[in-house]
């Protein structure tokens, strides 16, 4: 590597004083303060056009302009914070009611089916006992229509007898019987008379 001093020196100024200040590290007043004007830098400047600005806002009421918007957006977030707590109070009511509702509704259902079974249960036993009395009544009816056509066979069986036992009579008497034997038993039935 090449020394420090060896390498070509690229910056370069005309004035010999800055040369110097440059070589010793010494600064001049101008060098470290640069240009001023009344006294004040630029910096100076730059702060006393700020103050100046500000003083003008105040002057104007610029502040005021500020604050009021400010205000303004505040009363507006504080308007909308308000309607959603609001919306939000109104959505725990509905829910509120809605839940009510459907708990009523669970308890009309059940009620409505608890009465469905006693209904049907009333209905099934009023079947039996309709079922039963219909029964009754059939078998009543059959007995009675079994007594009748028993009645009806016997009173038919009886007079075919009567006929039969007429007819087999009737046969035997002309059989045994003469105008003598007729004459005689005609005699006997009045005597007794």
């Amino acid at each position: 590597m090449a020394n420090a001093q060896e390498l070509p020196e690229v910056f370069t100024t005309e004035d010999p004083a800055m040369e110097h200040a440059m070589e010793t590290g010494a600064h001049t007043e101008e060098a470290s303060h640069g240009p001023s004007a009344l006294g004040l830098n630029p910096g100076g400047w730059v702060g006393l056009a700020m103050l100046v600005f500000l003083i003008i806002l105040i002057w104007k009421g610029v502040h005021k302009i500020i604050l009021g918007g400010l205000d303004g957006k505040i009363a507006a977030i504080r308007a909308n914070l308000d309607e959603a707590k609001q919306l939000r109070e109104e959505a725990e009511a509905l829910r509120a009611e809605y839940a009510a509702k459907i708990a009523n509704a669970e308890q009309d259902a059940e009620a409505m089916l608890e009465n469905a079974r006693s209904e049907a249960d009333a209905i099934v036993a009023k079947a039996k006992t309709d079922t039963a009395a219909m029964i009754a009544r059939r078998e009543k009816m059959a007995t009675d229509k079994i007594a009748a056509a028993e009645r009806q066979a016997v009173d038919d069986l009886r007079a075919k007898a009567a006929e039969a036992s007429t007819a087999a009579a009737a046969a035997l008497i002309a059989d045994k019987h003469d105008a003598e034997a007729d004459a005689a038993l005609a005699d006997k039935v009045i005597a007794e008379i």
